[in-house]
């Protein structure tokens, strides 16, 4: 079990059953009221992010997530019914999660895409990208030499539909690296 002073940011608890992983944290102590700590907490099974305070006696039980490798193999159904299928790189079990469960992750996602699955309990529930990926430019505005007013960027979407923010000389075609922690722009594959 966990004090409260155990409970950081990354850190993977069990609430009513359900693995979370802890996104923010912050303590405060205001007087008399003594102690608490204030989270925001996601779901690793639905998704879902709720904020969460924890008072000064409270104890949590730290999840047991185990992470193996495994490997995107391709994605099913479209919208809100889209469903995404990976393949563990040790045992070949292939595990099917939501579009809705893996979030903004799934932007990042293209066929062979190694990611580190999160495990609770043996049942895959999540998954985590690689820090950095390769994406190919399906669409980028042509950029207009001598065109600085706007600071030298543009707007271009990946083949996965992800848009971000590149210097003005990336084209259509062009290989970008992505930073997926923060979605911005790394540098141009040469």
């Amino acid at each position: 079990m966990m004090n409260i002073s155990d409970i950081k940011t990354g850190k993977k608890i069990v609430l009513d059953g359900q693995p979370f992983t802890v996104t923010y944290h912050e303590h405060s102590k205001t007087g008399r009221a003594g102690a608490v700590l204030r989270t925001k907490i996601k779901n690793l099974a639905s998704g879902a992010v709720q904020e969460k305070i924890f008072h000064g006696s409270d104890k949590v039980e730290e999840a047991d997530i185990s992470k193996t490798k495994a490997q995107f193999l391709y994605a099913e159904g479209s919208g809100d019914q889209q469903s995404f299928n990976f393949m563990d790189n040790e045992s070949f079990e292939q595990s099917t999660l939501s579009g809705d469960v893996l979030g903004d992750v799934t932007k990042f996602l293209i066929e062979g895409t190694e990611v580190t699955m999160l495990n609770f309990n043996g049942v895959p529930i999540n998954v985590e990208p690689p820090i950095k990926v390769t994406l190919e430019v399906s669409d980028a505005p042509p950029g207009i030499k001598g065109d600085t007013s706007s600071g030298g960027d543009k707007l271009v979407t990946t083949e996965t539909g992800f848009t971000v923010t590149t210097p003005l000389h990336i084209n259509t075609g062009d290989k970008i690296i992505i930073n997926t922690e923060t979605g911005t722009y790394v540098s141009k594959v040469s």
